[in-house]
């Protein structure tokens, strides 16, 4: 019998998808792109899914080219990836401020195993988008930055949810980083396909760091007392 762990792995090597992209956005896929991304998340997959435990739901918005983009694991750089999952990537040396709030929160839950026993992470989108801007470099760009993205990647989407309810998550409940339009976005699916039974909003890591940093105790202790009732 295939673990929760063979079904992500499965689902991560044969992740791809064909879209007509706007002007100066392209996807970023971490398993296509980086030889690595995939022996690191099979390993962490390994480590921490290697049962048939359902899982908790919680969905991002995108992978970030420094995170789940070099790594293939959600919010997890490679720093976190060897000092708090104990798998190094020695090749490479990365560093994500919204995988720095994350495994804050992940340790005052109780640290990775427990946490990661509980609860899986993904995103709606599971590929990155990167924009090139007017000094030539790539930037992280959203799904929902771009009206005409949203729309191209809309079917993409929902067969992502839907893969990413049948490797065994619960779908009662799901939290969502990203209180605003991601949240908006998530809403706006489930009204329409009813996936999930209540959805959670929570402020992304991301701009808790970069715009909140000096309540960032506030907002871990937010996330733990949302998350609370499951323990």
């Amino acid at each position: 019998m295939d673990t929760f762990a063979d079904r992500v792995i499965q689902f991560n090597r044969n992740l791809d998808v064909k879209l007509d992209l706007p002007d100066g956005i392209r996807v970023m896929n971490p398993f296509t792109e980086n030889p690595l991304a995939l022996k690191a998340s099979s390993l962490f997959y390994r480590k921490f899914y290697n049962d048939n435990r359902p899982r908790r739901l919680i969905l991002g918005i995108n992978p970030g080219r420094h995170g789940a983009g070099v790594t293939g694991v959600p919010f997890t750089d490679t720093k976190r990836l060897a000092d708090k999952c104990g798998l190094p990537l020695d090749s490479l040396k990365t560093h994500e401020p919204s995988s720095v709030f994350i495994y804050e929160v992940i340790d005052a839950y109780g640290g990775p195993e427990k946490f990661y026993s509980e609860f899986y992470i993904n995103s709606p989108c599971p590929l990155g988008f990167v924009k090139t801007n007017n000094k030539g470099r790539e930037v992280n760009f959203n799904y929902y930055d771009s009206r005409e993205l949203a729309e191209a990647v809309y079917p993409f989407m929902l067969k992502s949810i839907e893969a990413h309810i049948a490797k065994g998550t619960d779908t009662g409940v799901v939290w969502c980083l990203g209180s605003g339009k991601n949240f908006k976005m998530l809403e706006a699916i489930n009204r329409e396909q009813r996936y999930f039974g209540k959805i959670i909003p929570l402020e992304h890591p991301r701009f808790i760091m970069q715009y909140r940093s000096k309540q960032k105790q506030q907002y871990i202790k937010k996330y733990i007392e949302a998350l609370k009732p499951l323990r």
